[in-house]
Parts: structure tokens; sequence; C-alpha cells
């Protein structure tokens, strides 16, 4: 089997652009999964005061990607197809905690499910779940430094 993605190319990836300046931050990385968080801030709440749909569907693609990547072969990443949300409640917590694994990669193509979770200081709700299809590209020439 060839050498897999090294977390550090999750981390470069999460730092750029969109994922960075939202404030997306990793828990944790293994093969085939990944978690990531992301605090409540007054500009990423809709009109009730809850995260947004968007905030939270960005979340978990990122998540999902992440968790796709983490187990594809050095030097490919993984670019969403499709992708779906529930949203099962709302997400009124301080922070969200976006779990990802990957269900099955075949060739190219890999889907993933995500569990996105809501946190406050009493407890931890499920408030959205996610699949998300993502295509293996080749990760292109400088693309993480």
């Amino acid at each position: 089997m060839s050498e897999l993605n090294s977390p550090d190319l999750a981390a470069a990836v999460n730092a750029k652009g969109f994922s960075g300046a939202a404030g997306f931050r990793i828990l944790a990385i293994t093969p085939g999964h990944a978690e990531q968080a992301l605090t409540r801030r007054d500009d990423l709440v809709q009109f009730f005061g809850h995260f947004h749909g968007g905030v939270i569907t960005a979340l978990a693609d990122q998540a999902a990607g992440i968790a796709v990547t983490s187990g594809l072969p050095k030097g490919k990443i993984g670019v969403t197809v499709e992708i779906k949300v529930n949203f099962l409640a709302p997400a009124d917590g301080n922070e969200l905690i976006a779990r990802a694994n990957t269900l099955k990669m075949s060739g190219s193509i890999g889907v993933a499910t995500v569990e996105v979770f809501t946190r406050d200081d009493k407890s931890e709700r499920l408030c959205a779940f996610c699949t998300a299809t993502m295509r293996a590209l080749d990760l292109p020439a400088g693309a993480t430094r």
C-alpha cells in the first residue's frame, strides 16, 4: 500500500481561504476520520441566533474532505462532487463539532458521512447529518506551502 497523506496536509489546507477565515479548528485526524470544531461568533449565526445552515454545511464539507483525504495516497486530495445535509435541530450551542468518517472509497470516488453536533456547557446535541461524495484528484504543485 502506498504512503497516506500526512495530517499536516489537512492542517495546511484548513488554514487557507474560507476555512481559516471562518475559524475551523482540526481536533483529530486518523486515516478515514476527521473531527473539526467551530466556536460561535456573531457573524456565523442567522436571525434566531443559531449557527447559520451554510456555516454548518461548510464545516461538514471540510470535515468530509479531510476524512477522505486522510485515507488517500500521498499527493491526492478529496474534493466535493456532491453534498447533502439534513438539519435535525437548531445549532444553538457555543460550538459546532463535525465528526466525519469515510464510508466507502472506490477508485477515485469516496463517500463520507458527517455528524454535526452543537455543544454548550451542559450537553452535546446532534444538529445535522451529512453525506458527501468526494473525488480524489492530484494535489496541485505547491498547494500546501
